[in-house]
């Protein structure tokens, strides 16, 4: 067992109780760029499969190579594990006919849960051709696909307003989608109000909360800059003064999950998505003290 886990489940057991048959879990994993960083990957994995999540997911890199490794990944991670693994799909410099092409090969593959995502670039005067709508169609085409498609309850850094968010996840669901899961987020009643815009406007599936455990609190800062995402001022109160030590920061931010987890969990939430990095101890931890053992 992880020493973060071995050292601090005690600290953390303070502020919690049993939630086991009551939450789900699954997990986000990025494909690894070199060896050292793939037996850390397959390390975590094999943690967190311990704890028989609903499904893990696989991200899809911007070029040919990293996509390639996402295939590779998803097939192999299911096959070792028998935990159904989703990988991401975007559409960005792809065309129709290469997305029937791999989402065929993953079907094929027995890989059927995908991910559908629009997908982003650096190129800010790029003009997209397709939309994670467009591939939800085209999915739905090809075969009876499991889908989950994201949704973002403090606004896609390029929405207008919440009414166009709730309009474009609506058309997704309608098309076929089965679920989302969201951005990663901090402030709950962000979330709810979401998940109560969604229900008013006719979205009747699973709203599935992103949770991102902070364990470097400049990195998060980073992320939430890119992502559109807030973070409220007591949080950057709870971390003042912890810049050099990280482990005080896994300490904080494992706190922190939990105690999002177990507010919504109070508001009916029953399934969380875990971004985790391809680090399984904070993850792990979470999960295993809420009694997902």
């Amino acid at each position: 067992m992880k020493n973060y886990h071995k050292y601090h489940q005690d600290i953390l057991n303070q502020k919690l109780e049993n939630y086991q048959n009551i939450i789900q879990c699954s997990f986000e994993f990025f494909p690894p760029k070199n060896l050292i960083a793939e037996k850390r990957l397959w390390s975590s994995v094999n943690e967190i499969s311990s704890l028989k999540p609903n499904f893990f997911s696989v991200t899809y890199g911007a070029n040919s190579g990293e996509r390639n490794k996402t295939h590779h990944f998803v097939k192999k991670i299911n096959q070792i594990t028998g935990v159904i693994t989703a990988p991401h799909l975007t559409c960005i410099d792809t065309t129709s006919n290469q997305l029937r092409k791999i989402a065929k090969n993953y079907w094929d593959d027995g890989i059927k849960h995908i991910v559908a995502l629009r997908g982003d670039t650096l190129n800010k005067n790029y003009q997209h051709k397709m939309y994670a709508l467009d591939l939800v169609v085209l999915l739905k085409k090809i075969a009876d696909f499991d889908i989950s498609v994201a949704a973002y309850p403090e606004l896609h850094p390029e929405s207008k307003n919440i009414q166009s968010e709730i309009f474009y996840l609506k058309n997704k669901i309608d098309a076929g989608a089965s679920r989302a899961i969201t951005q990663f987020f901090f402030e709950i009643e962000s979330y709810l109000r979401f998940r109560d815009a969604c229900v008013k406007n006719g979205i009747q599936v699973d709203i599935i909360p992103g949770i991102l455990p902070i364990s470097n609190f400049q990195q998060i800062k980073r992320f939430s800059s890119i992502t559109n995402v807030h973070i409220p001022k007591w949080i950057f109160k709870m971390f003042d003064g912890s810049e050099n030590n990280l482990m005080t920061q896994k300490i904080i931010g494992s706190s922190i999950a939990i105690d999002i987890v177990k507010n919504l969990c109070h508001e009916g939430v029953k399934n969380f998505h875990f971004y985790t990095l391809n680090q399984s101890d904070m993850a792990y931890s979470i999960c295993h003290i809420l009694g997902l053992k």
